[in-house]
């Protein structure tokens, strides 16, 4: 299993008031290790001052990398974040922090053809690796990066941004949408909504180039990402087009949201978890173990408590960190954010957000 390593912070840039970029720096033995597709992230770990473990998973904003000297991630300050709090106003050059291996499944191969990608916020960071990566290895490639942000001054990576533009004129489209400010030029202000999208983007790319584009990466909060999708799918685009990560998930905004899988859903069609205690039987790192569940625990809860080592970060089902392939019995997921329809068909859960229905319950954190 993927361990974490400490890796010394190199530089801290801030990006905007209430965020910035981390650089790591990955010593030559570890930069296998490390090595990353364009759109992963690495989940980042400290121990508070009472001796709680805390996890957060930020992706990576460079060109990918098979052998990387340095790991940059963009943070945004998040309120009552404990991990970005100290990321943003604790952590000093010099320091540092423990890191896993990068991972993520909100990636693109760069080859030929057309894509775009509609972000929000945040969102635009792990987008940024895809469209770098994809316009420097892919000359038949074009990308169209479609972002919105509040404001001029919360918007993060202006420069990396208009160096895209710079460097492939012909290649690269970029719109750019603020919610609570006016701009000067381009698009009224305002949230990219369903409705809005589904005008805006057959104006913007016509309606075959939307249709046909290779593919759609949409990445940000839960509301536009969900928003987007609707819109999508309303003008045509085939689903296996349209890949998102959520980069937050509010209450309000889950309930009610249409993105695959995530409504609280069962795997196998049982209704409910069990009550009373379930067997839980786990490979993990190549190496098996069987539990006790106890009553209300999620699976990754009961495999936490006799094996430390299992994966996750940020245990609310947005990351996908613990994806496991169900392999006997059934569960039912509170929460999905991370996994696809197809995923999900094929017998993987989130261990964070699973409990069982089953007697008994056997997972792959290794399949």
């Amino acid at each position: 299993m993927p361990v974490f390593h400490p890796l010394r912070v190199q530089s801290i840039e801030r990006l905007t008031d209430d965020a910035a970029a981390l650089t790591l720096a990955v010593p030559s033995e570890l930069r296998d290790t490390y090595g990353y597709t364009a759109g992963q992230h690495i989940a980042l770990r400290r121990v508070n001052e009472y001796g709680e473990e805390i996890r957060r998973t930020y992706s990576l904003c460079d060109p990918a990398r098979s052998r990387p000297d340095t790991l940059r991630v963009g943070i945004r300050l998040v309120e009552g974040g404990e991990f970005s709090t100290y990321a943003l106003k604790e952590l000093t050059e010099g320091g540092t922090v423990e890191a896993l291996p990068p991972t993520g499944r909100f990636v693109l191969a760069p080859r030929p053809g057309r894509f775009a990608a509609i972000v929000g916020g945040s969102g635009i960071t792990p987008v940024l690796s895809i469209a770098a990566t994809l316009l420097e290895r892919e000359s038949e490639a074009r990308f169209c990066l479609i972002r919105s942000d509040r404001t001029a001054d919360s918007t993060m990576f202006l420069e990396e941004v208009a160096d895209l533009k710079d460097r492939y004129p012909d290649r690269f489209h970029l719109v750019t949408t603020l919610s609570r400010e006016e701009q000067h030029s381009g698009l009224p202000s305002g949230r990219l909504d369903r409705d809005r999208l589904t005008a805006l983007l057959p104006a913007l790319l016509s309606p075959p180039a939307v249709r046909d584009m290779d593919g759609w990466y949409l990445c940000g909060p839960l509301g536009l990402v969900d928003g987007a999708a609707k819109a999508l799918r309303t003008l045509g685009v085939p689903r296996a087009r349209v890949h998102q990560e959520i980069f937050h998930a509010d209450e309000a905004d889950a309930a009610n949201s249409a993105v695959a899988g995530s409504a609280p859903r069962p795997s196998g069609g049982a209704p409910a978890a069990i009550a009373g205690s379930a067997t839980v039987n786990a490979t993990l790192g190549g190496r098996g173990g069987s539990w006790f569940a106890r009553e209300g625990e999620t699976l990754l809860e009961t495999v936490l408590r006799n094996r430390t080592d299992a994966p996750y970060a940020c245990k609310g089902g947005v990351c996908g960190t613990c994806r496991a392939r169900l392999v006997d019995g059934q569960v039912t997921m509170d929460r999905n954010f991370a996994l696809e329809e197809e995923e999900i068909e094929a017998g993987y859960v989130l261990a964070c957000q699973s409990h069982p229905t089953t007697p008994e319950v056997a997972l792959d954190f290794d399949g």
